[in-house]
């Protein structure tokens, strides 16, 4: 019997990919490639074949109920969990670990963030299963971790322990988002690698790690045992869930444990945290325009990210490294490297 899980974490607002991405609709509930599908649906799409549907739940927030059922609608209601606010994933993964234990105690479970982009789902799905295989025979906190191609200062690092030939390997640190010259020594040195934010375990060896390291929300969350799995849930983790430390699983668990190893991998992997990571992934024009949208028209343009979904017919004249994103009745018009800013725009 398959006894693994997929854990999505579906709760985030997307503020960078503004105005494409809105409180109201973020952008992993967004067909942010013109693909078809949103990168939530292409999240749980990556692990067919390895999770049955029937083990996936989302985590997200209350105010996207309506959007995950209307795009995952073979789930049931018990496999969607609501948070009433934002608590960083630390909260979050304990809430669903203590769930998921309740009704299945021996699960294994893989954590991944929704808006990702993974290019290789062959591949992937390989190293989801090499992974699962590992954690159930070591008492191990796996996390996967992306071969970088680049000194890249938008993800933080994992460095692996060095002189071991097995492919996971103990994790000797975990490093913060870089400076430029800080990234490049990272890989002119070896042996680190991107933090993708894709973790797997069992669900016994997570939760003696948040008795040892995060016993607080180790006490409320098994302390909620009763309630999971009735209709009494809800209310309860409405009251409960504002009481919860604002903390990350890197905060929390990670970096404390010393079952952590990283599994360095390579499968075409973005987080599409900004409009520059989808544009590195998107396909050019012979000037390097990437563009979504259905009626674009550029004259004398280079190296572009157009993203226009709406049926509208757009033409842009005359512009070099710059994003032109409309949603609604909101354009934005904006330099490539002023991106980082766009979270103040809005």
């Amino acid at each position: 019997m398959n006894n693994s899980h997929l854990i999505i974490m579906a709760g985030g607002v997307g503020s960078r990919f503004w105005p494409m991405s809105t409180p109201e609709i973020p952008k992993q509930f967004i067909d942010v490639l013109g693909v078809g599908k949103s990168l939530l649906q292409l999240t749980a799409e990556r692990f067919t074949g390895v999770i049955p549907k029937e083990h996936i739940w989302v985590v997200t927030s209350k105010d996207y109920k309506g959007l995950v059922k209307a795009q995952m609608p073979y789930m049931q209601e018990e496999q969607i969990l609501l948070e009433p606010c934002r608590r960083n994933t630390a909260p979050c993964i304990a809430y669903v670990t203590y769930k998921i234990k309740k009704k299945y105690p021996d699960a294994n479970l893989i954590f991944s963030p929704a808006d990702h982009l993974v290019l290789d789902t062959e591949k992937f799905r390989e190293v989801i299963a090499k992974g699962l295989e590992f954690t159930t025979s070591v008492n191990s906190i796996v996390t996967l971790g992306m071969v970088p191609s680049r000194p890249e200062t938008g993800y933080g690092y994992i460095k692996g322990k060095e002189g071991q030939e097995v492919l996971i390997r103990k994790v000797v640190a975990f490093k913060e988002k870089p400076e430029l010259a800080v990234a490049k020594s990272y890989l002119a040195e070896g042996g680190y690698y991107w933090n993708s934010g894709i973790f797997i375990w069992n669900v016994n060896t997570v939760i003696l790690e948040f008795e040892q390291h995060a016993p607080e929300l180790a006490a409320k969350f098994s302390g909620l045992n009763r309630i999971y799995f009735t209709d009494k849930e809800q209310e309860v983790i409405d009251k409960e869930f504002f009481d919860c430390p604002n903390i990350s699983i890197d905060y929390a668990i990670m970096e404390k444990s010393v079952n952590t190893y990283v599994y360095p991998a390579s499968f075409g992997w973005s987080d599409l945290g900004t409009w520059g990571s989808l544009y590195t992934l998107l396909d050019k024009d012979r000037m390097g325009n990437a563009i979504v949208g259905n009626e674009v028209k550029l004259v004398d343009c280079k190296n572009c990210v157009v993203h226009t979904p709406e049926e509208k017919k757009v033409v842009v004249q005359g512009l070099e490294d710059y994003i032109i994103a409309e949603n609604g009745d909101t354009l934005l018009v904006c330099k490539k490297e002023m991106e980082q800013l766009i979270k103040e725009w809005q």
